[in-house]
């Protein structure tokens, strides 16, 4: 079957037929032929947002109705890729978990060409921040963003006001968050106070590098990081921040030490503006008087330059239900569908106003002008970019950090091993 169907839409139209879901999205909006969509996913009792896509899609299209085959969350990428080897019909639509099981799926056909669909269906790329261009392979795009993670700067405004130091801003550049984290330092023992936070994910070091959209961390060349592992061998060194070592002794979770008001500053991802609200709620956060900004940049790259994790939305490349499961992904992940993830507090794929609004509207986030805009990311870089090898590279650039992070081997050393680790697998 093509995606290209709009000259048989204008035809049929003209020749006064009733359009039927045999031309795709567009055309199923006008389709009312009874329809069962089976949608995989992962944790159907856990995330919020799938049940009520799924009720405000059926107010539309009652002749809908939806199975979840609920694959489980740990094991989820390689179960879809099972699920959908040997021309499977059993499943329609297909949810995106991570880079590397997207590759997979685009490798081994199991996952549909959405290039065609989205030129006819006028689905506008530039509204997702540049996730589409980050999921392209070779021209085509074969899932749409539906949900988007970026990572922001959480801050605790006691520490900064004890220390009379300015709160930080939306156009931070990392040398400024490195000054002001050198500023909040202090203290002894039980009083102790960081300034900062870099975790023991190889991502709190590495993204820097890459927000300046010239390299990836998948290119195989890593001489780039250089300065940014001595940058965060130096705070550690100076007591800005933990060091890497003790975090991975003592298994610390980034949450405690921003809970129990020890960190000035916290490099984290949105999906902890949820968990924060709710301890602070609760009485486990200590951190109460907080909020949050834009991740800092290099200089010379634009402000609200960040990186991000995303999920997508797929259809089986063999499902008996395309149009119908085309139609469904282009709700979900568009405007509206935007909308309803975003007041489950989760953040949505689509960054606009409307949206940003709505998350800093939820009971407990900062009400402050800074934080609100700090919802509004700019340019988004995937944390690891598409690459069929995506898993492989994971490995060898994790072993290398932690070796480099625990003064086992030079930066130089660190840096060449992974160089030749990952030429190794090409």
């Amino acid at each position: 079957m093509t995606l290209n169907y709009m000259s048989k839409t204008i035809l049929a139209a003209a020749a006064g037929l009733t359009i039927t879901a045999s031309l795709g999205g567009a055309a199923f909006a006008q389709s009312s032929e009874p329809v069962t969509l089976k949608w995989a996913l992962w944790d159907w009792d856990k995330v919020a947002y799938y049940k009520p896509l799924i009720e405000a899609y059926q107010a539309k299209h009652p002749n809908v109705k939806f199975e979840h085959v609920d694959l489980g969350s740990q094991d989820y990428t390689q179960m879809i890729a099972t699920q959908l080897t040997g021309g499977s019909k059993d499943i329609d639509v297909v949810t995106i978990k991570d880079v590397p099981g997207y590759a997979t799926l685009v490798k081994a056909g199991n996952i549909s060409d959405l290039t065609d669909f989205m030129k006819t269906d006028k689905i506008d790329a530039s509204a997702y921040g540049g996730l589409i261009e980050a999921m392209t392979i070779d021209g085509k795009v074969y899932a749409l963003p539906f949900r988007s993670d970026f990572w922001v700067v959480y801050y605790n405004k006691d520490i900064f006001d004890k220390a009379g130091v300015p709160y930080p801003t939306n156009d931070m550049t990392w040398k400024q968050f490195d000054e002001i984290a050198e500023k909040l330092k202090g203290g002894f023992g039980s009083n102790k106070i960081y300034g900062a936070l870099l975790h023991t994910w190889r991502s709190t070091v590495q993204l820097p590098g890459i927000q300046d959209g010239k390299q990836t961390l998948v290119d195989g060349q890593y001489d780039f990081l250089k300065p940014w592992y001595e940058r965060a061998l130096a705070l550690q060194k100076s007591g800005a921040i933990p060091s890497y070592a003790s975090l991975k002794t003592s298994n610390t979770h980034y949450s405690a030490l921003f809970f129990n008001g020890t960190i000035g500053m916290l490099p984290m991802g949105t999906w902890f503006i949820g968990t924060q609200i709710a301890k602070v709620k609760s009485g486990e956060s200590k951190s109460a008087n907080w909020g949050i900004v834009s991740f800092p940049h290099p200089e010379g790259v634009p402000a609200g330059t960040t990186a991000a994790q995303l999920a997508g939305l797929s259809v089986n490349a063999n499902s008996a239900h395309k149009e119908a499961a085309l139609d469904f992904i282009k709700f979900a992940a568009g405007p509206e569908g935007a909308k309803i993830i975003a007041e489950t507090g989760t953040i949505p794929a689509i960054r606009s106003d409307d949206v940003a609004a709505k998350i800093a509207a939820l009971p407990g986030f900062p009400q402050d002008e800074a934080s609100k805009k700090g919802l509004k990311a700019g340019k988004s870089y995937l944390e690891m970019a598409v690459n069929p090898n995506a898993a492989k590279i994971e490995v060898v650039l994790n072993r290398a950090h932690d070796a480099i992070m625990t003064d086992n081997v030079s930066i130089e050393q660190g840096l060449k091993d992974m160089n030749d680790g990952v030429k190794a697998i090409r």
